[in-house]
């Protein structure tokens, strides 16, 4: 694994789901000071310099990352576990959003929606290729398409993240088109 993957991980578990795990303490959306998180991974054993977290932040394909306007601080742009306000103001969605699964997911989806799990919110593409890239990640990907308009119209909240993706509490089943079983 790269050193920057590995990186990017870490970095994630920490700014999304445990920054106590190195001695963190997130602050107002989600942000946390570049010098206490340099300081904090050095005491944990991951000496990161500066320049290797701007290049990672810059170079990321997902944009999972976002430093503060002033360069001084860092957060994870979306996908917290921890309870953090990201401060999103809700925005009319295209009229059809994606979500990429493994097929060991589908019943469930078929019973109870697309879910947030420990999570914010769900994710969503605007593409189908980002739908299919994160389903990919589990193995072999089935593309959902999501009546993102029609929810919307229906009183459902649509916000996006700063590095694009989507994000919605909950997609019931009826706003779901599934892949038919020969796709």
């Amino acid at each position: 694994m790269s050193e920057h993957r590995e990186l990017s991980k870490f970095l994630s578990f920490v700014l999304r789901h445990q920054p106590q795990a190195i001695g963190l303490e997130l602050g107002d959306g989600g942000w946390v000071s570049i010098a206490e998180l340099l300081s904090a991974l050095l005491r944990h054993g991951k000496p990161v310099e500066r320049e290797l977290l701007e290049q990672l932040v810059r170079s990321s394909d997902k944009q999972r990352f976002a430093f503060s306007a002033d360069g001084s601080a860092i957060r994870a742009n979306q996908g917290h576990s921890v309870p953090i306000d990201l401060g999103l103001a809700s925005i009319a969605p295209p009229q059809w959003l994606f979500h990429g699964t493994v097929e060991r997911f589908i019943m469930s989806i078929r019973r109870q929606g697309l879910l947030k799990g420990e999570r914010h919110h769900v994710h969503l593409a605007d593409t189908r290729e980002l739908g299919l890239a994160v389903g990919r990640r589990r193995g072999k990907p089935l593309l959902l398409e999501v009546e993102s308009a029609r929810m919307a119209a229906e009183g459902h909240a649509f916000f996006r993240s700063q590095n694009g993706v989507w994000l919605t509490e909950h997609v019931p089943v009826r706003f779901i088109h599934f892949p038919s079983p020969a796709e």
